[in-house]
């Protein structure tokens, strides 16, 4: 029988690495690889290509359509986190701010009105299980109206049908024990940055005279600590920090790890800088092209690695996003890697004057004076408004892979996405270039550097671990 194929492939090392749009995959050897163009693949390996559906005359559509759909689950559900900006105040002077900046002025404050107003809104979105994040500049300093808020959410809360999460983005530089008593009662998980040991963190993050790392590590610790002597408000929830890789990032992955550990944070999000906002204005001051990240990562995750062997179960959770869609073919509800992307059917940002945007990043470039994101208003859309907006339209267009050139034929298209944010900044248009502004070299390359890992069977064990952790 003359066998017909489907699958997309990519070679990596002496490997073909196979895949097709349900997840599954398979590394083969150039003999084997050669032998399919040919039909002389041996037994062994034509049952495992049937097995995993890269044979169509031999497709089990049942199975196929489940694993697509397992990793595409978000393309029929509507928006679960919503991000509320209570203001664009804030009290640092971040060298990356992707927002706006340093700012005092009380202009940029959310009214208790159209937070009520974003309430409603997001209330009346479809979604059951919903999250509100709020956030900055610095959330913490519209006090008052984030206290009013989640008061409001609660109250709502108990006589709609949702299961409402609420978080609060902050860089803990003015929390206090009333301010984190409120928090705690109220079941408002905390997430704040950190960018690694102090050196590092208060260079990126600059708080004169003061030091913001000591600030955030002060209450990162006495939060942890609250959590774990049983205080008793509810559920169990534990900080959570990010860090944004910066130039002076490179040369200390190890340190950037330890600290981390050091604060017992169990894992770290190593994350690229995007040159979005400020950052695109200081990109040479702070940037670096996708080989400086890359090996910067590889680095890191090996350090990850040899900790994971001795025995310490510490995740990278970048690699475990995508680990979870190429090991289970399960989507980790990571917006930013879907296709389409999290715009809109995944997220929405509401600016602190009612102003509505595809996500947070396209409120990013709202702020810049240009509002192709933009989406509504909380006084005067619907729904169904926002859902039919020309922005929401031409964002899951943009993001739909299958639409993208240099995309629709990638051996790793199953489990990754594009920004069209990220495009229009770096390209001037939400379709993107040829490279997405380094966008595809990051990715990509962490794809090929988890693919090798995965070949080694101490490593995928390890990563296996991470998700019974």
């Amino acid at each position: 029988m003359k066998w017909k194929y489907n699958f997309y492939f990519e070679k990596i090392g002496e490997k073909y690495f196979i895949s097709n749009d349900s997840g599954e995959w398979l590394l083969l050897n150039e003999m084997e690889f050669k032998k399919i163009s040919q039909n002389k693949i041996s037994y062994s390996r034509i049952e495992e290509l049937k097995d995993k559906n890269f044979m169509v005359n031999e497709m089990d559509f049942y199975r196929y359509s489940k694993k697509i759909s397992s990793l595409r689950k978000y393309i029929y559900n509507s928006p679960s986190l919503h991000i509320i900006v209570l203001t664009l105040r804030c009290n640092h002077f971040c060298r990356y701010c992707r927002a706006v900046g340093y700012r005092q002025d009380k202009d940029s404050d959310m009214s208790v009105a159209t937070l009520k107003k974003s309430v409603d809104f997001i209330f009346k979105t479809p979604n059951k299980n919903i999250t509100i994040e709020f956030q900055g500049g610095e959330s913490l300093l519209n006090l008052e109206v984030l206290k009013k808020g989640i008061e409001y959410i609660k109250k709502l809360e108990k006589k709609r049908d949702k299961d409402i999460e609420i978080s609060v983005v902050t860089n803990l530089s003015i929390m206090n024990d009333e301010i984190l008593n409120f928090l705690f009662k109220n079941e408002v998980s905390i997430c704040t940055s950190l960018d690694g040991p102090e050196f590092i963190h208060n260079n990126n993050r600059l708080f004169h005279p003061l030091s913001s790392h000591k600030i955030a590590v002060y209450w990162l610790k006495k939060i942890m600590d609250k959590v774990k002597s049983g205080y008793d408000g509810g559920k169990d929830f534990l900080p959570s920090a990010l860090m944004t890789t910066t130039r002076l990032s490179l040369s200390y992955y190890k340190e950037i790890v330890n600290e981390y550990r050091r604060l017992k944070l169990g894992g770290i999000f190593l994350r690229p800088l995007s040159p979005i906002g400020h950052a695109k204005e200081v990109w040479n001051e702070i940037g670096y092209g996708p080989k400086e990240f890359l090996e910067f990562y590889e680095n890191a995750l090996n350090y990850i690695i040899e900790l994971n062997l001795k025995g310490e179960i510490f995740i990278e959770r970048n690699a475990a996003i995508k680990l979870k869609k190429i090991l289970f073919s399960k989507d980790p509800n990571y917006l930013d890697l879907r296709s389409p992307c999290g715009a809109v059917m995944g997220q929405l940002a509401y600016n602190y004057d009612g102003s509505i945007y595809t996500c947070d990043e396209g409120r990013m470039v709202g702020a810049e004076g240009d509002n192709l994101f933009k989406v509504g208003d909380v006084y005067k859309s619907s729904y169904k408004d926002i859902i039919n907006s020309p922005a929401s339209r031409l964002c899951a267009m943009c993001s739909n892979l299958e639409n993208q050139f240099q995309c629709f034929k990638c051996a790793f298209k199953p489990y990754c996405g594009v920004c069209p944010v990220h495009n229009y900044e770096t390209a001037s248009t939400p379709w993107g270039d040829a490279g997405f502004g380094g966008w595809c070299d990051i990715e990509k390359g962490i794809f090929k550097i988890l693919i090798r890992k995965l070949q080694n069977r101490k490593y995928r064990k390890i990563f296996e671990r991470w998700f019974d952790a």
